[in-house]
């Protein structure tokens, strides 16, 4: 598996994102917990989860606590895995997302992510997104103060533009490790934001990177160019674009979404591909 940086740490190139495990339509636990094996099977180091990864109001925090458990089932060694999770979405039960940036909100769900997990510090924290209710200063401060307690390893944010990634940076002190955004064939408009985690060299983790096309072959039906160039190498539409994003900028590790051990076996050979400098041009302009 290649790696990529994340702070001071190497990672897999590619990640596994654990919400479509987690929230509405998710699969039954055993086929979650072998779809997590897999990945580390292949070589993943990097799983995304959050608290408002669950269904129910009284099972928050389901993602987390299924990772907890596949990680301590898992026959190999998992020292070397980093598990970034999030805070500051809430989820009441009834299908809506809400959001809460404060500080107080932060803090708590940060110490019921320290037990859900069962570690001493969590290795990525990320402010899930902003809340327009408080000024985002004051939630990327309470991260902040996480990170000087040691109850985080690394700091992160999502759904974030420009100006709040550089906020966010001088809030934390220039510890800012990552930015976590929608980036796929049929979402862009994060190239300011990726051009930037690279200019200031913070990964830069994309999430639903096949913009919702979990079905096989439907990113292809709809970006041909993908489907065209995923046939010249006879490889599946997903592995084209992942290697696309990994051919845009080195700070890039996408973090495909999974519930199935082939689909995750699938997204992972995309780290061998290799695409042609007139390829990826030729996705940039799909």
């Amino acid at each position: 598996m290649q790696t990529r940086r994340v702070g001071d740490v190497q990672v897999s190139a590619i990640g596994l994102g654990g919400m479509p495990m987690s929230i509405e339509g998710r699969p039954d636990e055993g086929r979650s917990i072998a779809t997590i094996h897999a990945a580390l099977d292949a070589g993943v180091t990097l799983i995304d989860t959050a608290d408002a990864y669950h269904m129910y109001a009284d099972d928050i925090g389901h993602n987390e606590s299924l990772i907890a458990r596949a990680l301590s089932e898992y026959g190999g060694d998992t020292s070397d895995v980093l598990v970034a999770t999030k805070g500051g979405h809430v989820r009441p039960g009834d299908g809506s997302w809400l959001v809460d940036g404060s500080p107080d909100h932060l803090k708590k769900a940060c110490d019921a992510s320290l037990k859900r997990l069962g570690v001493e510090a969590i290795g990525l924290y990320q402010f899930h997104r902003p809340d327009p209710k408080v000024p985002y200063a004051e939630s990327v401060g309470a991260v902040r103060d996480l990170l000087d307690a040691g109850k985080i390893r690394f700091a992160g944010v999502s759904n974030a533009d420009p100006g709040q990634i550089r906020e966010a940076d001088e809030v934390l002190g220039g510890r800012l490790v990552s930015v976590q955004n929608q980036f796929s064939p049929a979402f862009r408009s994060s190239e300011p934001e990726l051009d930037l985690c690279t200019e200031m060299d913070i990964a830069f983790l994309p999430w639903s990177p096949f913009g919702g096309s979990s079905r096989a072959g439907e990113l292809g039906s709809r970006f041909a160019a993908f489907a065209e160039v995923a046939r010249d190498y006879g490889v599946s539409a997903q592995q084209v674009c992942l290697a696309w994003m990994l051919a845009k900028s080195p700070v890039v590790i996408p973090i495909p979404g999974s519930s199935r051990p082939e689909t995750i076996r699938d997204s992972v050979a995309a780290v061998d591909l290799k695409l042609t400098a007139e390829e990826v041009a030729r996705l940039d302009a799909a």
